[in-house]
């Protein structure tokens, strides 16, 4: 499997991730002919070699005739459909799309079938997005990780007038998505690029652990005075464990709130799911005593975990960062008690051979008080009724 990592330091609009990833070694005419396969007419994609504050990358631009074609989803869809390309390359493609529909849809109130793509229903914008679908099957890219993202700032002129920026299609698409400062003052991150982002990446934060065997750097239109405007592609081999887990840390520090306020908190996050929430005493300024509450996550409940916390406890800051887990392989295991019955547990193996086995608390205290008998005895009973004959290594099936 590959990965690649976006890195966006000056945001990512379709022609800078198009151009990356020609740099990085997709084959261009294979991507001009499927390309053209849509039916668009005469088109030629064209490269040219840059320098961006002396940092060298590729320029991808889109030559074609006028047009002044408004698409619909469908229509686009169609063309897709129509096309020659491979069935991964035309689903992607096809994601894109529809992401970039339900946006518009949502930020001008009406339905997907009724939205009008402008821009980003015009030929360059579409070569863009199909070029980069094709591209990342050529190069058979499986997982996309990216870098917090820059939308830049100031004003911008679209089909419906002057917006700021991020754009309000942008905006919408880049829900959830971790954003980078930036006191650049233009559009850094396009529709078309928050599409991309929206649609093809499953984690952000920093490089993941990876061999790399090709990087890409697109070039931006601008040249900006501030930085390079380029976006950079690392593409390779993850190297870390396939036991190996990226999740989130979320975590304050409390010393205003009181326990039962701490306790309620953890009760809400509990409830919403996340995989770790615990408490540890801390000293906080001016010799106060406190609390830090950490709570472990995956990226897509970091915003209801924020909610909880800002609405359940005292608290004026969190904090989150990436981190990595590495879990043991476990499956659920039932033992018969001769006394009780069944109880359910945990099985892992520590080193890959031999299991141990984990009573599960629940399973303990619905037997101790159906037979009104001590919870620690059942676990005993439990543990005793293991017989790890019986549990057979997943290494075993390799």
């Amino acid at each position: 499997m590959k990965i690649a990592y976006l890195d966006c330091g000056s945001g990512i609009s379709g022609d800078m991730m198009l151009g990356a990833l020609v740099d990085a070694g997709a084959d261009m005419k294979a991507i001009e002919t499927g390309v053209r396969s849509l039916g668009l007419g005469e088109l030629e994609l064209k490269t040219e070699t840059v320098k961006k504050k002396g940092f060298r990358a590729l320029q991808l631009s889109v030559n074609h005739p006028p047009e002044h074609a408004h698409r619909h989803l469908h229509h686009i869809e169609e063309m897709i459909d129509r096309s020659n390309l491979e069935d991964r390359p035309k689903d992607l493609a096809k994601r894109i799309f529809r992401h970039l529909g339900e946006a518009e849809a949502k930020v001008h109130g009406t339905t997907l079938e009724k939205v009008h793509f402008h821009e980003v229903g015009a030929i360059d914008s579409i070569a863009d997005i199909v070029g980069t679908a094709i591209a990342c099957h050529l190069l058979d890219i499986e997982e996309f990780a990216c870098s917090p993202v820059p939308t830049g700032q100031g004003k911008i002129i679209i089909a419906h007038g002057e917006v700021s920026v991020p754009a309000p299609a942008t905006a919408e698409l880049l829900r959830g998505v971790p954003l980078a400062p930036s006191a650049v003052k233009v559009e850094l991150t396009t529709p078309t690029g928050a599409a991309i982002v929206a649609t093809m990446v499953s984690q952000f934060g920093p490089l993941p652990a990876m061999s790399i065997d090709a990087i890409g750097y697109g070039a931006g239109d601008r040249d900006l005075e501030e930085q390079a405007n380029l976006l950079r592609i690392l593409i390779g081999i993850p190297s870390e464990s396939p036991d190996l887990e990226r999740l989130w840390m979320v975590e304050t520090n409390l010393d205003d709130s009181p326990g039962e306020f701490v306790g309620h908190a953890l009760a809400k996050l509990w409830e919403i799911g996340v995989l770790d929430a615990v408490t540890s005493p801390v000293a906080m300024k001016k010799g106060r005593p406190g609390v830090t509450l950490s709570v472990l996550c995956q990226e897509a409940e970091i915003p209801r975990v924020e909610e909880v916390l800002f609405r359940e406890t005292t608290t004026l800051g969190i904090k989150r960062w990436p981190v990595l887990r590495r879990r043991l392989r476990r499956e659920t295991h039932h033992v018969a008690t001769p006394p009780w019955g069944e109880v359910s547990g945990t099985l892992c193996w520590p080193d890959g051979v031999t299991a141990r086995f984990a009573p599960e608390y629940e399973s303990c205290l619905r037997v101790a008080n159906e037979h009104g008998v001590p919870l620690p005895r059942v676990y005993e009973e439990a543990l005793r009724a293991f017989n790890p004959s019986q549990a057979v290594s997943p290494n075993a099936h390799e």
